[in-house]
């Protein structure tokens, strides 16, 4: 296979290259392994500035896309200027894979669904023009049916960020709002916007907010390296008791991730307290029409989204 692999060392050199792009390499290899990823590779994990984080003057923070998540969960002022993103990180896969995985592939990394995931069976996303997750067993599919495909995005990170209110760039790009990565849910035939011939190349962060206090929690079937049933980051500003901010975001309830505005609208400008919690958490269901195999996941959203807050 080495043949099919070239190591580009300059951004002209990556976008001059035709094939998919491989950074970490923890989902492209296992796509790879299963016959869905063929063709040739650009390896583009020597691309030079893209695996730093730095901050300007005003406070605001750029990640490099070739920085690995062991890096957003273990840097120092990571943990004090965005404490949700840093858990989120670490909470996610394993040390192993945190130590290879890149805050790039993580955010473009394909679907895991288990029927685009085998080898024999076709979906939206290996080109064919029907969801067979959708009348099959899809347990750990989506409450909040947007668009035909019905298997929960698997980015954390893209959850997380969502919650910051980041925004990310393309060479040669302005940066775009978070949330234009994954698009609104109704193409099932993509996990990202991106276009093939595309090069993520950061994530921009806000300055840090004042006094914010952040959590990030997540429902799984096992102690850990699990795929979230649900996951929420929660992050709150409370001033003499009234909450001033509030940013929730969810994941593995949708085919993209998803921020909470009715929650947030419940929660500001209110007097903290746990029933004003209780309430704004029951309003995460608001919209939601599970699958009748995920209807279970309401409760696990509402109970998650209390627990975060």
């Amino acid at each position: 296979m080495s043949e099919l692999i070239t190591i580009a060392d300059t951004v002209d050199e990556a976008l001059a290259t035709t094939g998919e792009y491989r950074a970490g390499g923890t989902d492209v290899q296992a796509r790879r392994r299963r016959g869905l990823s063929r063709g040739p590779l650009v390896d583009i994990h020597r691309l030079p500035g893209y695996d730093s984080i730095s901050r300007d003057e005003a406070g605001a923070t750029t990640i490099g896309a070739l920085v690995k998540l062991q890096t957003v969960a273990t840097d120092e002022e990571m943990e004090n200027l965005y404490p949700g993103l840093a858990q989120a990180a670490g909470a996610l896969a394993t040390p192993q894979i945190r130590n290879m995985a890149t805050l790039g592939g993580s955010l473009l990394q394909r679907t895991r669904c288990w029927y685009y995931r085998h080898p024999q069976i076709e979906c939206y996303k290996s080109g064919a023009d029907h969801c067979p997750a959708r009348a099959g067993h899809n347990p750990n599919g989506v409450i909040f049916d947007l668009g035909p495909c019905v298997y929960a995005h698997p980015a954390t990170m893209g959850m997380a960020l969502l919650a910051y209110e980041a925004t990310y760039t393309i060479h040669g790009q302005e940066p775009h709002p978070l949330a234009e990565l994954f698009g609104d849910g109704t193409n099932p035939y993509h996990d990202h916007t991106l276009a093939a011939d595309q090069l993520l190349t950061h994530v921009h962060l806000p300055p840090p907010v004042a006094d914010e206090k952040a959590a990030y929690f997540r429902v799984i079937a096992r102690a850990e390296a699990e795929w979230p049933m649900v996951e929420c980051l929660a992050r709150l500003v409370v001033a003499q008791d009234t909450i001033t901010l509030a940013r929730v975001a969810v994941g593995g309830v949708a085919n993209i991730p998803l921020r909470l505005p009715a929650v947030e609208a419940a929660l500001e400008g209110e007097t903290l307290g746990q029933a004003l919690l209780e309430e704004a958490a029951g309003r995460a269901a608001e919209g939601a029409n599970p699958l009748p195999q995920t209807a279970y996941k309401v409760k696990f959203l509402v109970n998650g989204v209390l627990e975060t807050l």
